[in-house]
């Protein structure tokens, strides 16, 4: 019983993510302000479901579709490595990548196709989120492995 107790007080205590929740709190507003836009151009078109043959309203769906379909999952891993105790430069950078990602993403998906504005939004965007995805995974990969291993 004596291991054990002492074998409790050696484990490594973990932190909340504070600085995961501090951009997660940004993250937050500019999803409302997303999630509004759509609302807004619903209205104006009438749309009450699908995007009634608006160019400009499936973009804002697609831009507000595309936030959550890859924001919870990245800020997740974020939330894990930093309560992990990756330093908090990498915790910064990870995070301020996927905020300037996020920020992007919206400006490409309103931009005419093969524009610069495009590339640099929409292409930019998704290209820095595919890069958080995999190095997220590998960097948890990787700290799990060295945990146990």
């Amino acid at each position: 019983m004596t291991s054990l107790i002492d074998a409790a007080r050696e484990e490594t205590h973990m932190h909340l993510p504070s600085i995961t929740a501090t951009y997660l709190a940004v993250l937050a507003l500019l999803y409302t302000v997303l999630a509004v836009q759509v609302g807004r151009l619903r209205q104006r078109d009438r749309a009450t479901f699908g995007d009634n043959g608006s160019l400009q309203l499936r973009s804002a769906i697609r831009a507000h579709a595309n936030f959550i379909e890859y924001v919870p999952i990245i800020t997740l891993m974020v939330a894990m490595l930093e309560m992990s105790g990756l330093a908090t430069t990498w915790v910064h950078l990870l995070m301020g990548a996927l905020l300037l990602s996020r920020l992007l993403h919206p400006l490409g998906m309103y931009a005419a196709p093969n524009t610069l504005q495009f590339r640099i939004g929409r292409v930019g965007g998704i290209t820095i989120t595919f890069i958080l995805l995999i190095a997220c995974a590998l960097m948890i990969l990787s700290r799990s492995a060295g945990m146990t291993g």
